[in-house]
């Protein structure tokens, strides 16, 4: 009931493709189900995703959570959907290190038992592109290969020869994509352009719709994303099979919901869809405000969420807003307990320095510029927590994710995190910020498989 959308590499085509598929799915029929799902941590993408299908996109990483997470979110989320597509990350073997393939498209189309349609970059070259094929096909036997989608074709000619190179592999040919077919999305330093500030999504959607009718094979496509494919059983000894995403009861919202106000607006967009319904099930009370436009922080609440996104391109009209951040300033300082994940901890710094070196005042809560720079700090983070706070215990440790072209200008005397990379070879560093009851790092968490953590921060937000 599942396709994966993998690459031969980065930068070949993997969401337009996958956007096109979810978006001729939806205009074939409006009422069907279609559920999405993102491999990696990725944010932005999974944003489009549900913009299309109107669900929100389930990100499956098992280094962020665990394989027995992973399956049971997509069996949970995909069980009641006519239809499930996945979009795999980078090339279809590239995960977390250069030994094996973990946290990689092949290793989540294993757990699943997905089948993988290969999206082969075929500018420049024609007899060539089956060597490539065979290749991927070859290289892990226990991956279904159902075809190939050939992008970037140069015209009739090509296609012919093309065709030619493959039919001996037996290998169908799913979609063809002309190199005049490239729908341009509009990106910057972190990525493609979140959708809440396109002004012409809606018709970039309808172009994808076309696309996705009329450069596939459906009548191949559809009984293959209708079969069923049950994940891969869990091998023995490998950990306790997790049934549901939220392994732990309702715990801290018995006695009634946590009022949690959350950060949502353009500056600050980035949160894992599972994060937000474990909130929820764990009984908060997600209430949204924006930074950028309200001027109070909501009432009654007892905690504070600020996820990731873009406060540095938004940085002049956070500033603007002197009412709210003088708002959430008064809170923290009263020790209203406070998550904040990178674009987050930027707006808890005393000021935003932008690519421009304009600097921009934030709410000050800890003594320390971001300066935006060129230098992009990316990766799979161990995190091990050097004092106590809303969210950890002191010696706990944490599996996040790191994805910024900002830094601190100032060292924190006590940092909040040891960090490592997710190879051991790596050294730690000190990274974080605690201070009041305010918990701040430039690390992404996903809570699926680290549940307590949430539990505590919750905890922290009942105390009177």
């Amino acid at each position: 009931m599942a396709i994966v959308i993998a690459g031969e590499r980065s930068g070949v085509g993997k969401t337009t493709v996958t956007l096109a598929l979810l978006a001729a799915l939806k205009a074939r029929s409006p009422s069907d189900q279609v559920q999405s799902f993102k491999v990696g941590p990725d944010y932005i993408d999974p944003m489009f995703h549900s913009h299309i299908t109107g669900l929100p996109c389930r990100n499956l990483d098992p280094v962020l959570t665990s394989e027995d997470y992973v399956r049971s979110c997509f069996t949970k989320h995909s069980q009641n959907a006519e239809y499930s597509l996945i979009e795999g990350v980078m090339g279809l073997f590239d995960g977390a290190t250069g030994k094996d393939d973990t946290a990689s498209t092949a290793h989540i189309a294993r757990l699943l038992n997905v089948p993988v349609v290969l999206i082969l970059n075929c500018a420049s070259t024609s007899r060539s592109v089956a060597a490539i094929a065979h290749g991927y096909r070859t290289f892990d036997p226990r991956l279904q290969i159902a075809g190939v989608v050939l992008n970037r074709v140069g015209s009739d000619r090509h296609l012919e020869l093309l065709t030619q190179a493959l039919e001996p592999l037996n290998l169908p040919i799913l979609g063809v994509l002309r190199r005049q077919d490239n729908i341009a999305i509009p990106d910057r330093h972190l990525g493609l352009i979140p959708t809440a500030e396109m002004s012409d999504l809606d018709g970039i959607i309808q172009r994808l719709a076309h696309l996705g009718e009329t450069c596939f094979d459906w009548e191949k496509l559809l009984p293959l994303m209708g079969s069923p494919h049950p994940p891969a059983p869990s091998p023995a000894g490998e950990g306790e099979q997790v049934l549901l995403p939220y392994p732990i009861g309702r715990g801290a919202g018995d006695e009634g919901k946590i009022r949690i106000a959350i950060a949502q607006d353009q500056a600050f967009s980035f949160y894992y869809a599972d994060n937000l319904d474990l909130f929820r099930e764990m009984g908060a009370e997600l209430v949204p405000w924006s930074p950028i436009s309200d001027r109070q922080l909501p009432e009654n609440i007892q905690g504070l969420y600020f996820g990731g996104g873009f406060p540095e391109v938004f940085a002049a009209e956070l500033a603007e807003n002197k009412s709210a951040r003088e708002s959430v300033h008064k809170a923290i300082a009263s020790g209203m307990p406070t998550y904040a994940e990178c674009g987050g901890l930027m707006y808890l710094c005393d000021r935003i320095v932008d690519f421009e070196e304009k600097s921009f005042p934030m709410v000050n809560i800890f003594p320390t510029a971001a300066k935006m720079g060129k230098r992009l700090t990316l990766g799979y983070r161990q995190a091990i927590a050097l004092q106590d706070s809303p969210l950890v215990n002191k010696g706990d440790l944490v599996w996040g994710h790191e994805f910024h072209r900002s830094s601190l200008t100032e060292s924190c005397d006590l940092p909040l995190y040891s960090l490592q990379g997710y190879e051991s070879s790596l050294q730690y560093s000190p990274e974080g910020w605690q201070k009041y009851q305010a918990h701040a790092s430039y690390t992404h968490v996903h809570f699926g498989a680290q549940p307590y953590l949430l539990k505590k921060f919750l905890t922290t937000c009942k105390k009177p």
